[in-house]
């Protein structure tokens, strides 16, 4: 940005507005900064003019940089360690005591508010990353939140892993974390995850991990870069012996002996407490008792709907954080079905989870009434943010089934307390609304 000299004071008649047009302004400017940008693929360098003088009555860095015995002898100073949005708004913050910050560069400037100490920018970035922390970024965000010793920031974080464990696992973040990120992780007793999945997560982290170091992808090599500590952390007695010999087994991480053991475990010839590893359930997934929110008075058997692959949508919210475990699906007795199930944000292109299988019917209780269908459970559990809308989309291929009638709006569940909101999804090819249709039911368990 560059502007010529001119008659422009007067239309800015206080010192904040004359400041704050100086910013990123080559007008008097007397230093310049060359800093990546990234523009695609590629790096290319940008460069930002900036006054001496504004900078150094913003950062005893920048002060000491310009004016003590050790000053920087040239005007142009190069800037390797940081992006050119991040740099942009700390000098917008030195300017005009505001800052543009956003997923992408808030991290940057966190890191550039620090370095340069410039503490009231540092407590607005952590401020906004903790209204924007969530399952996707927790772990980009978690390890600077350590780093600068952010106590709220890091409860904050903690709270996400805890409460969000499987979503924060599946993020591309979780893949790089450091080992000692890691072996804290699964330390945590407050863990709301499957043992079988945790150890998924730790398997697939230490396969990335030998790939970063050009190392075979083997047993051997995994264990070693785990370390005791994070092996003896999971929790293997608490996985069933069908999945143990199915996906552990071939993971080769446990040893020959300790394999011997975990089968005589199985077949009741050992205890658990022999094993060397904790059999104690994670209080966090314990503690998820699931319930059934219900949406129909009344039901009407098999011989009232076709399914032949028509798309069934729902759009619901609930008032308070929960955890979707599954969904409840209509069918009809001795029949099988083909169903697609997908749960995701609203207005997101991509799905939370998705769900393919072929099922049987079941006999499944319902209120005072019973109905044939299937519970179909996700392979991981949703968390599903409070006052934020979330659709349901199934798409079922078999015989006739049966079908809710006289469903509502709203409801109000009371132990545990929760408010549902049903919304019908406006789409001709749409074949369920609030008050007719599939999803009888929708399985939760809620977060304390």
């Amino acid at each position: 940005m560059s502007h010529a000299k001119g008659n422009w004071q007067p239309s800015r008649p206080n010192i904040n507005e004359r400041t704050e047009y100086m910013f990123n302004n080559d007008l008097y400017s007397d230093v310049k900064f060359i800093v990546p940008k990234t523009v695609g693929e590629s790096k290319i360098k940008r460069e930002i003019p900036a006054h001496k003088f504004i900078l150094s009555i913003s950062s005893p860095v920048f002060e000491a940089m310009f004016h003590n015995v050790l000053a920087e002898p040239t005007d142009t100073i190069e800037l390797p360690d940081c992006e050119y949005e991040s740099l942009l708004e700390l000098f917008r913050y030195m300017y005009s005591d505001e800052a543009n910050l956003n997923g992408n560069n808030v991290m940057g400037v966190l890191y550039l508010a620090n370095k340069y100490i410039v503490p009231a920018l540092a407590d607005i970035c952590v401020t906004y990353l903790q209204e924007h922390v969530d399952s996707s970024n927790v772990f980009n965000v978690l390890p600077s939140a350590l780093i600068y010793e952010e106590k709220e920031l890091i409860e904050e974080c903690w709270d996400v892993v805890d409460n969000q464990t499987e979503q924060a696992l599946r993020s591309e973040a979780f893949k790089t974390i450091e080992r000692s990120l890691l072996e804290a992780v699964v330390q945590r007793d407050s863990l709301a995850i499957k043992e079988l999945n945790l150890f998924q997560a730790v398997n697939l982290w230490a396969a990335k991990e030998c790939e970063r170091q050009g190392l075979s992808t083997n047993g051997k090599v995994k264990r070693r870069i785990l370390g005791e500590s994070i092996v003896r952390g999971i929790r293997f007695p608490l996985i069933r012996q069908a999945e143990f010999a199915r996906i552990v087994l071939v993971s080769e991480i446990l040893t020959t002996q300790e394999v011997a053991r975990f089968f005589k475990y199985y077949n009741y010839a050992q205890s658990a407490s022999s094993l060397g590893f904790l059999d104690s359930k994670r209080t966090g997934f314990s503690d998820h008792r699931i319930y059934h929110c219900r949406r129909f008075r009344s039901l009407l058997d098999g011989r009232n709907r076709v399914n032949g692959g028509n798309n069934d949508r729902l759009l619901f919210r609930v008032d308070r954080d929960i955890i979707v475990h599954g969904v409840g699906l209509f069918g009809s007795d001795n029949n099988s079905y083909s169903i697609t199930v997908e749960l995701k944000e609203s207005g997101q292109t991509f799905p939370e989870e998705v769900v393919s299988e072929t099922v049987q019917c079941t006999y499944i209780p319902y209120k005072c009434d019973f109905y044939f269908g299937y519970e179909l459970m996700f392979h991981a559990p949703i968390y599903v943010k409070k006052n934020t809308d979330y659709e349901f989309k199934a798409s079922i291929h078999g015989p006739q089934s049966w079908v809710g009638r006289n469903g509502t709006a709203i409801i109000q569940y009371i132990l545990p307390i929760a408010r549902f909101t049903f919304t019908d999804v406006k789409d001709v090819s749409n074949a369920t609304t609030t008050k007719e249709g599939q999803f009888p039911e929708i399985l939760f368990s809620c977060i304390v």
